[in-house]
């Protein structure tokens, strides 16, 4: 799996998307429209290798019953920023919709080096449409077919519909069906139980949740993940943040691209949304 692929599928897992500072501005995500009881979450990350601190994330989330928007950041940092000149930045917004998270618009922009792309996903129509600048010279082998991007979510929005269904009870179950804007792919969700965590930011009690990741097209020969890749699952810590109105992973752990990647919660910042 390429290193894009794996820290777009734990972008999925956090929400995907921010910016530089974010957190602390209260101007950096807009209010989702008409939202009750709204909720903004600042969070920042630390992923390491062994002991050694290869990425940082940040994370700036509003959400309520109405519907969400949020901005991201990943960048590598520590001993990786030493081999690699690479970041993703990305935001989504969307509405509460039939009992499920319903994205609007989508967009991220990676950059390794001088290469700079960014990717736009419009769901409006059923089927969503994505564009690229610049554009991809392959769209994947096979591409992603309109039947492919039916009824499809975003990776941001992966995270506030995981959310919304720990909120309703249901638990880390089933399956979320995501588009990154050319991959299409899903993943599997199982409860593995609870456990006891502490990190810099949060700790206590979590739900030890299990996302198989499972390639369905948009890849190219090169990227497409190996049977020991898709072998682990990326292991999940969920805690209820705020009550039971909003669960965020405060670790993950995936054993793909790195040979082990462990992400920690190392800020996080809980409060009423303005305008909310």
């Amino acid at each position: 799996m390429s290193t894009r692929n794996v820290w777009l599928v734990v972008a999925t897992c956090l929400g995907l998307c921010m910016a530089p500072g974010a957190a602390g501005s209260d101007e950096a995500v807009p209010a989702p429209g008409n939202a009750q009881d709204a909720v903004r979450v600042s969070a920042r990350y630390a992923s390491s290798v062994l002991f050694f601190k290869v990425g940082e994330i940040t994370l700036d989330a509003r959400f309520g019953e109405a519907g969400y928007a949020a901005e991201s950041y990943i960048e590598a940092a520590g001993l990786a920023a030493l081999f690699t000149d690479f970041d993703i930045r990305a935001e989504v917004s969307g509405q509460g919709g039939n009992g499920a998270r319903e994205p609007q618009v989508y967009e991220h922009v990676e950059r390794t080096g001088s290469k700079v792309r960014s990717v736009r996903i419009e769901f409006s129509d059923v089927v969503a449409r994505s564009e690229a600048e610049p554009p991809f010279g392959s769209w994947g082998v096979p591409p992603a077919s309109d039947s492919d991007r039916t009824d499809v979510i975003d990776p941001m929005t992966a995270f506030f519909e995981l959310s919304r269904r720990l909120e309703g009870g249901e638990g880390c179950q089933g399956r979320l069906a995501v588009f990154d804007g050319k991959a299409r792919y899903d993943l599997r969700l199982e409860t593995v139980g609870t456990d006891r965590v502490r990190t810099r930011a949060w700790r206590g009690d979590a739900l030890l949740c299990h996302a198989w990741y499972e390639p369905i097209s948009g890849y190219d020969p090169e990227d497409y993940p190996s049977a020991s890749e898709l072998r682990h699952p990326l292991v999940l810590w969920l805690a209820p943040i705020a009550g039971d109105a909003a669960y965020l992973p405060v670790r993950l752990h995936t054993r793909a691209g790195f040979g082990g990647v462990t992400i920690e919660l190392t800020g996080l910042r809980v409060e009423p949304a303005p305008g909310g």
